[in-house]
């Protein structure tokens, strides 16, 4: 009853979760507008503003990059912003099951709609053109074309994005994000960076149906790995970051309580995105049609 109460507090209100718990810190429900952040996501949106704007100047519309792609990056940013700026950022320091919903909307929302409005083509546009020319020969040279390539297999991103979830909890670190400003935005950048790439590697940006099939299968299995996660963190009978013992009681939940819900936000809703996902993608490999090789005989 405790987890049903909480899902659905966190779900709804923070303000409203804060009155019932009756001695909830106030300062858990402020915005937190970190300059570095705003100012990165601030820049982000200027560079991809001004490319896409020459982009669909010199097409003649809006070409190259679509409107739905378009809204899909300023659905991102926005995303990133309600994780890192809202009352669920400072609520994160005091409930693990709010930390947990900010990692997931980092991760599982805010990192695909930013790949999928393709962010380094339009930012290139926002340059003149000799810089993108210079940009383009540097993105073909050998050396940086290989590394990047290595990066972005699946393969990789997928091995690379499973140890940052999974390192990133061991209670050291996590203890240590909450202690530290500095290991916290290590923690979020890391995060984010991961999840940019793994997206990035596994999202189909040419309709190539051996990737689609490849890419479902690398999303089940993370369904799968970051399950297990969830699934021991929900199941422990013992809390596993000191930091909660001491603020969860505010919010009228146990640390173990406490970490249940965050357990359970990831295994069940996350794992859920990670499905939905990879079955779009292997029902788009079904549906594509294959070509026909006739025999001599036919």
């Amino acid at each position: 009853m405790k987890l049903a109460l909480a899902g659905v507090a966190l779900a709804t209100s923070t303000e409203a979760f804060a009155h019932a718990a009756g001695s909830a810190p106030s300062s858990a429900l402020a915005w937190n507008w970190e300059p570095w952040e705003m100012a990165t996501i601030a820049a982000c949106a200027s560079l991809y503003a001004i490319g896409l704007r020459k982009l669909w100047h010199e097409a003649g519309g809006a070409r190259g990059i679509g409107r739905v792609r378009a809204a899909a990056f300023a659905a991102g940013l926005a995303t990133l912003i309600v994780a890192l700026a809202s009352p669920l950022d400072a609520l994160g320091a005091q409930l693990f099951s709010a930390h947990m919903a900010q990692h997931e909307l980092l991760m599982l929302v805010a990192a695909p709609l930013l790949v999928l409005g393709r962010p380094l083509a339009t930012w290139t546009w926002a340059f003149g053109p000799q810089t993108r020319r210079a940009l383009g020969a540097l993105a073909r040279s050998r050396v940086f074309a290989a590394g990047w390539a290595r990066m972005t297999t699946p393969a990789a991103a997928w091995i690379q994005h499973a140890v940052i979830v999974w390192i990133w909890h061991a209670p050291v670190l996590f203890d240590a994000a909450l202690a530290h400003r500095g290991v916290h935005a290590l923690q979020h950048i890391s995060f984010i960076a991961s999840a940019l790439l793994f997206w990035w590697a596994l999202l189909p940006r040419h309709g190539v149906r051996a990737t689609a099939a490849a890419a479902s299968l690398y999303l089940f299995t993370t369904m799968l790995h970051t399950g297990a996660l969830g699934a021991l963190l929900t199941l422990s009978p013992v809390a596993w970051y000191a930091p909660y013992h001491e603020t969860t009681q505010a919010w009228g939940l146990s640390a173990v309580d406490d970490q249940q819900l965050g357990g359970l936000i990831m295994w069940i809703p996350a794992g859920a995105v990670y499905a939905a996902v990879g079955l779009a993608l292997f029902g788009r490999w079904l549906a594509t049609p294959r070509p026909i090789r006739l025999g001599r005989e036919a």
